[in-house]
């Protein structure tokens, strides 16, 4: 009535890099990189650098038409009077320039 499956286990070489089969061949020294403490070290210097470089993806995502382009000064400038406060300009920065702060009412 059905056909029966054929089962074999087939093994498979791993592959091996070729810097480690020459270092297995040759006593070159092993550079180590970053311990895992120095990675978040250096990935929050260089992601501390908020500053904006003008992809302007907040201007095109803005809701509200209320994120322009300075014509003096090439600056991203934020119309805070007709900002309803929604936040997608802060969350797809990619630099995190743009932070949200309430307002002081006093």
């Amino acid at each position: 009535m059905g056909k029966k499956c054929k089962r074999e286990v087939v093994l498979r070489r791993r592959a091996t890099a070729p810097r480690l089969r020459r270092r297995r061949k040759g006593a070159t020294a092993v550079e180590p990189g970053l311990l895992k403490k120095e990675a978040l070290k250096e990935a929050r210097r260089c992601l501390s650098l908020r500053e904006c470089e003008s992809c302007e993806v907040c201007e095109l995502l803005c809701p509200d038409l209320c994120i322009t382009r300075d014509e003096k000064t090439g600056e991203v400038v934020i119309d805070l009077d007709y900002c309803k406060g929604c936040g997608i300009c802060a969350s797809i920065c990619p630099k995190g320039a743009i932070q949200m702060v309430l307002e002081d009412v006093t």
